[in-house]
């Protein structure tokens, strides 16, 4: 709980617009009550039996979380991890690269598939 905490504080110090933990579920009930005692927007997605994603922050980016509306990351498209990895305040530069790794990755993917 002390990550969370920690990232509590860079949200309300302005630090960050979107947080995303990832958890145990055993936090899960502490985490709510916490997150809707601030009213701080959230929202959550199971990984496993017994681990969490939490997204939290800025209503705007919690509502484009929930658009997306995809439960495990790896299903995002390179132009939702583009996204989500800009909201959540990673380096832009890299983010750019990411992204071009991922459409080419794909790219490639569906070049293969073409020529089975």
């Amino acid at each position: 709980m002390k990550v969370f905490n920690h990232h509590i504080y860079e949200y309300q110090k302005g630090l960050r617009s979107l947080i995303l933990h990832t958890t145990s579920k055993s936090n899960y009930f502490e985490i709510i009550r916490r997150l809707e005692k601030l009213k701080i927007p959230y929202q959550i997605y199971s990984l496993s039996e017994k681990a969490i994603n939490i997204f939290f922050g800025d209503e705007g980016c919690i509502e484009i979380i929930r658009k997306i509306n995809k439960e495990r990351l790896v299903d995002y498209s390179p132009e939702e991890d583009f996204i989500l990895g800009t909201m959540l305040g990673y380096c832009r530069k890299q983010q750019c690269e990411r992204y071009l790794k991922l459409i080419n990755k794909s790219a490639s993917a569906k070049r293969s598939a073409v020529s089975l």
